[in-house]
């Protein structure tokens, strides 16, 4: 195809058409490098003092500004671009492995781990709860899986959504957006549900990731249908009939997973670390009120 010059271009047409990656063949995108004009993804953009750039233009120092600084390669919400873009969400599946592993091995780290609201008779013995002082559990839960199902579906969607959106993110957003929509699914948990009720599962963290993904699709103008068809099957799955989900954690990490996104892929560059962050608090906070709040009553 015969190549126009840039100022001949429809730029907008270019922007609603979809286009293959030119680093990754087969990966849609409607964004394009404000340089050499090549379609780059999600995992290839590179913020840039306008739009995006690819990779290779960053790495020409084809960059606006000056000094090694101002070349440094940004994600699409100012993270670092890293060489692995899906190192903390290999990190974060191993140690769900591992603790699944563990939990197998010695069946008790159950009762010691699972999200529990008070003291109660569980598996046969006493065991406290959030309410008397174990505010771990609400971590360590999230972490937590005793069915191979249970794991299997959560790992595969931790590493679908997980992988893209830490490209897009960065590390440190990413991780903070992934505890984050985890913790505020716990919360919701332990505030909901029966104080006796145990509750397992990263379900709140991945829940927290669909919403993210669906808000990062629309910052990029990507087609929303996938996305939301694939959230509507799992509040589907959810809310089914024959119960047994923490319907809590789901809604609660999803709520929280999409307030995060939007600040993170939204916040003017002058003030998007004070914006991101200042989100991901206030998302904290609400989290440590619910939980005080809902102790106060059980106690």
């Amino acid at each position: 195809m015969d190549e126009q010059p840039p100022g001949a271009r429809d730029q907008s047409a270019d922007a609603r058409s979809p286009f293959s990656c030119y680093r990754h063949p087969g990966r849609e995108t409607g964004i394009r490098c404000t340089r050499c004009e090549r379609p780059i993804c999600t995992e290839c953009m590179v913020s840039a003092s306008v739009g995006f750039q690819c990779p290779d233009c960053v790495r020409q120092g084809s960059g606006t500004g000056h000094g090694p600084a101002a070349n440094q390669p940004r994600t699409l919400a100012g993270g670092t671009v890293a060489a692995d873009p899906r190192l903390v969400t290999k990190i974060l599946l191993a140690i769900n492995v591992v603790l699944f592993i563990a939990v197998h091995v010695k069946v008790s780290l159950l009762d010691d781990l699972t999200l529990l609201g008070r003291a109660t008779y569980y598996q046969g013995g006493p065991v406290e709860g959030v309410a008397e002082g174990q505010w771990y559990r609400l971590v360590t839960s999230m972490f937590l899986h005793q069915e191979v199902w249970h794991i299997a579906f959560n790992m595969l969607g931790l590493w679908w959504l997980g992988g893209p959106l830490e490209a897009a993110l960065g590390r440190a957003r990413y991780l903070a957006l992934y505890l984050l929509s985890g913790l505020a699914g716990s919360a919701l948990t332990y505030w909901l549900a029966a104080p006796n009720q145990g509750s397992l599962g990263a379900s709140g963290a991945i829940f927290g990731l669909l919403g993210a993904t669906a808000v990062l699709m629309r910052r990029l103008n990507y087609d929303m249908r996938p996305v939301l068809v694939l959230l509507a099957l799992n509040l589907l799955f959810t809310f089914n009939p024959w119960g047994g989900i923490a319907w809590q954690a789901h809604v609660g990490g999803l709520i929280a997973g999409t307030l995060i996104a939007i600040a993170m892929v939204h916040a003017p560059r002058e003030r998007r670390t004070l914006v991101q962050y200042g989100t991901c608090a206030l998302v904290l906070a609400a989290v440590v009120l619910i939980v005080v709040a809902r102790t106060a009553a059980l106690t």
